[in-house]
């Protein structure tokens, strides 16, 4: 099946699976992992001490799993794909994810949003959508693999 971009023109999503966008992109810089670090309170060495890192099989410090889950989150919801959605959203149900590769600080990042899959809810004029959002670095790596289960309107009250 054929993608298809979702459009901001659009006056309703089609949302079938297949259908996708793609954001712009974002550094991850020393100063994100250094901030998440302060945040989370996530101090690992593997973060944060480079002498440490360097003897690792990633050979430097990488950047956390959840900080980058949480730049495609915030880089999926600015983009214009996104707001064309918002209308019809209604519920984050489940987020499941996976860190196939590591992001290493200075990698940039763009998110490709594609529905996974659309079933018809329980309940009458929603439809459970699950969006794939693929973190992928500048090398065409996917660095952060989440499904996001939501739960979306049929339609769009007048």
């Amino acid at each position: 099946m054929s993608e298809t971009q979702i459009a901001q023109d659009q006056p309703q999503p089609a949302l079938r699976p297949g259908d996708s966008f793609r954001t712009a992109g974002r550094t991850i810089t020393e100063a994100d992992v250094v901030n998440f670090a302060c945040l989370s309170g996530d101090f690992n060495r593997l973060h944060v001490d480079a002498e440490y890192a360097a003897g690792t099989n990633f050979g430097q410090r990488i950047a956390h799993g959840l900080l980058v889950l949480s730049v495609l989150s915030g880089l999926t919801t600015q983009s214009s794909g996104y707001r064309a959605l918002e209308p019809w959203i209604l519920a984050l149900l489940d987020v499941s994810c996976r860190f196939p590769k590591p992001t290493f600080i200075g990698d940039t990042v763009h998110v490709q949003v594609t529905v996974a899959e659309r079933t018809p809810s329980s309940r009458p004029g929603r439809s459970i959508v699950v969006f794939r959002r693929e973190a992928v670095n500048q090398r065409g790596e996917v660095v952060v693999q989440a499904d996001f289960k939501m739960m979306v309107r049929d339609e769009v009250p007048a």
